[in-house]
């Protein structure tokens, strides 16, 4: 039998609410036909936003949602996405080569910022690192902050219809650097965030400024970025570095809908993997930073699968179904980032909609919700909380745990969640609360099914969470955890 001690005493630190922040770029179906349907389309819509995905996505309570890129980021002038939106400039964008798609700039920064206040979700800019200049992302921020009245951007920002500030608080300055990013050395780079950084915090007063980090395992970006950028005798200021991001996607096993027993295990110990990379990357920046004032952002992660599974079946860049092993992927992630609450401060699940490991996918006037929004749903309440230590004594197949566990707690009750990877099997399992005073009222939440099941248009039901009340025995609580499956067990005090 599987046993989960939770030490309440232990209090590992508190859980950043951005932990469970979210991502949309201007990227296949993402904004257009996803998010944004226009103000005169059918579908029902709030200022051109899908009715729908606003309600869904808004009882998340989403702490953060990042745009516009990624990728797209990497050409984006913010100067094309403002003013009569009949004005805006049609332009070719990253991802022009690969789909063929131009960029109507109809989603620009207004938009965007009311979509936001639309699903109470604060704005993380990724600002154009690549092939723009420092200057053009202070003004950026100068459009974005300034009071009203106060200079002549902030008078445009007005005259297109918002006088008072949108109070933009994260700016990513650059994106995967070492990559589309301008193909960096670690060294340029360092040398490059200093720049946009310093121009940028000239009006950036209260902007919380985040770096370009390591793609998956490269630890030596991470030790040679920071190295460069506290450098001696040219000095970057840390407080003008608020975060160091890392990407981290899990690849593929098997097809997206259809994989064996192994490949199931397979995509699993690679999300697992998420532990290892925010320990030896956080060790690195201590070296560095012993005092932790940048923390470790993951802005980027989830799974990486063959596109074409997903209702548009190719037509959209990247787009994928996600099923059960997906929706496992996503609570063991959370688990980690539950568990390394002192490591890392922010994190955005890659994507929205209609892309890579999406929480919605739409189509026309259809919308569905996949397994990893039910994810995000049971597990929203650890945002804020206290997470506190379990140790989980358990079985293994191959490199992945039968069981992984998280917990934290509030005032009025502990939230435990717990990861069945078994593919076919239940587990027992007996819960052990100690030094705490919740052992009173238990309810529980549940989301299972077979492996490879997914939510689709015609079946938008066939994966959702079904809850119930359980009696514990005292400080113990014995559980039968089905195969493949989420459950969250809420304590309340005693």
């Amino acid at each position: 039998m599987t046993t989960i001690d939770v030490l309440f005493p232990e209090v590992i630190g508190t859980i950043n609410p951005n932990l469970y922040g979210h991502f949309s770029e201007h990227i296949g179906g993402v904004i257009y036909g996803g998010i944004w349907v226009g103000e005169d389309s059918a579908v029902p819509n709030v200022n051109g936003f899908r009715t729908e995905l606003v309600e869904r996505f808004r009882r998340l309570r989403p702490p953060v949602l990042r745009w516009p890129g990624g990728c797209f980021a990497e050409t984006y002038d913010w100067r094309d996405g403002i003013g009569p939106p009949a004005a805006r400039p049609v332009t070719a964008n990253w991802w022009y080569n690969w789909d063929g798609r131009l960029e109507s700039n109809r989603v620009g920064t207004h938009e965007f910022v009311k979509f936001c206040r639309l699903v109470g979700a604060r704005p993380y800019f990724a600002a154009n690192g690549t092939s723009t200049t420092p200057l053009a992302v202070r003004d950026w921020i100068e459009y974005c902050n300034f009071p009203r009245g106060s200079t002549t951007l902030a008078r445009r920002r007005e005259e297109n219809g918002d006088p008072e500030p949108f109070g933009v608080e994260y700016w990513g300055l650059g994106n995967e650097n070492w990559g589309g990013g301008g193909n960096m050395t670690p060294e340029t780079y360092g040398a490059a965030f200093r720049n946009y950084a310093m121009v940028a915090s000239s009006v950036g007063r209260g902007c919380k400024f985040i770096a370009c980090g390591p793609s998956d395992r490269d630890v030596s970006w991470t030790r040679r970025f920071l190295e460069a950028f506290f450098a001696p005798g040219h000095p970057g200021s840390a407080a003008n570095l608020h975060g160091l991001s890392m990407h981290y996607y899990c690849g593929t096993a098997g097809e997206a809908t259809s994989f064996s027993q192994d490949q199931w295990y397979e995509l699993l110990a690679k999300a697992l993997t998420m532990e290892e990379l925010v320990v030896r990357h956080r060790a690195a920046m201590d070296t560095y930073d012993p005092e932790r004032r940048v923390g470790l952002v993951v802005d980027e992660w989830g799974c990486w699968h063959r596109d074409g599974s997903g209702p548009s079946r190719g037509a959209n860049l990247f787009e994928q179904q996600s099923t059960m092993r997906d929706a496992l992927v996503a609570a063991m992630t959370l688990g980690i980032f539950n568990r390394h609450c002192d490591k890392v401060v922010m994190a955005n699940v890659a994507q929205l909609v209609n892309n890579l490991h999406s929480l919605f996918l739409a189509q026309d006037g259809f919308l569905v919700a996949t397994p990893n929004y039910h994810v995000f749903d049971m597990m929203k309440d650890h945002q804020g909380a206290q997470s506190v230590r379990t140790v989980v004594q358990t079985g293994r197949i191959g490199e992945v745990d039968e069981v992984t566990a998280s917990c934290s707690v509030q005032a009025d009750a502990a939230l435990l969640t717990l990861v069945n990877a078994r593919y076919s099997d239940p587990v027992e399992v007996a819960v052990h609360l100690h030094g705490g005073a919740f052992a009173g009222p238990v309810s529980r939440t549940v989301l299972t099914a077979e492996p490879a099941a997914c939510n689709t248009f015609a079946a938008p039901d066939a994966v959702c969470p079904r809850g119930d009340a359980l009696t514990a025995s005292g400080c113990r609580l014995v559980q039968s955890l089905p195969a493949a499956s989420v459950t969250c067990l809420r304590f309340g005090r005693s």
